[in-house]
């Protein structure tokens, strides 16, 4: 089978300041400020075309940012990413313009990937009845609810047949009957050999729907392989991890974030 994504030591670093004008300093002064945080280290995997990978993890796991990365909203710092087609992210907080109407955001994203206004008219009635938007359509984003906004971001990117579709907790938000409409036409799209990432909160939708699966713990890969066997550990964490005191969450989150700006040559020198 062909590789999809080929992805080999994806980091993603950022800055993390204690005022706003460390911040400014950083900017403009030649000593360096800020705290390097890493939301990604060295995260590496390949997709198979066909391949529905499910991204696991807590809050603060690095599922978000590894998402943004594939679909080329965010860069990754350093590390090689591959894509063999082109990508799509279904993500309720990205994507869409506030200021512009649901209408002008459908325009815009079909034009910005060389669809002709022709074809745009063609495929915008088809969007705007899958979101079921009616009335709604030509009042601004900035109105909408987070269910509204998540079914027209659904709508377009499936509309506009990606190659590489990712799901990031876009059926979480909004009612139960366009969250079933949505995997239906997600199962279409896994018939088709479409290659998808699924980031999902509800272990059984992920188990339902995946193949494949990466567990992301404090931005670094913990388990990834058979859907079956990192489900299966990944599911025992949790058992554990919602037992556990407010207390034991808190140091356990400490630590992990104290990885996360440790800096790769002192994690050499441990």
């Amino acid at each position: 089978m062909a590789i999809a994504v080929s992805a080999r030591n994806i980091t993603k670093t950022f800055k993390l300041y204690d005022s706003q004008s460390e911040r400014l300093k950083d900017l403009v002064l030649p000593r360096d400020f800020g705290e390097e945080f890493y939301a990604l280290r060295n995260v590496s995997f390949e997709a198979e075309q066909g391949d529905i990978i499910g991204l696991l993890g807590v809050n603060g796991s690095g599922k978000s940012t590894l998402s943004n990365i594939i679909a080329g909203v965010v860069p990754e710092t350093s590390g090689e990413l591959i894509l063999q087609g082109e990508p799509a992210i279904i993500d309720i907080s990205s994507g869409l313009n506030n200021k512009l109407t649901g209408r002008e955001n459908i325009e815009m994203k079909c034009l910005m990937l060389g669809f002709t206004q022709k074809e745009v008219k063609q495929i915008e009635p088809e969007i705007i009845e899958f979101a079921e938007m009616d009335k709604f359509i030509d009042q601004p984003v900035k109105s909408y609810s987070k269910g509204m906004k998540s079914r027209l971001g659904f709508s377009i990117n499936v509309s506009i047949d990606p190659d590489i579709l990712i799901v990031d907790e876009a059926l979480s938000v909004g009612d139960k009957a366009f969250a079933k409409k949505s995997l239906e036409k997600m199962q279409e799209f896994k018939e088709r050999g479409k290659t998808m990432f699924f980031v999902s909160h509800s272990l059984g939708q992920i188990k339902e729907f995946c193949n494949k699966a990466i567990w992301l713990e404090f931005g670094e890969v913990k388990v990834s392989g058979a859907l079956d066997e990192v489900a299966e550990e990944y599911e025992t964490f949790l058992k554990d991890y919602n037992t556990w005191s407010k207390k034991k969450r808190k140091q356990f989150r400490q630590q992990g974030f104290a990885r996360q700006s440790e800096t790769s040559e002192s994690k050499l020198n441990r």
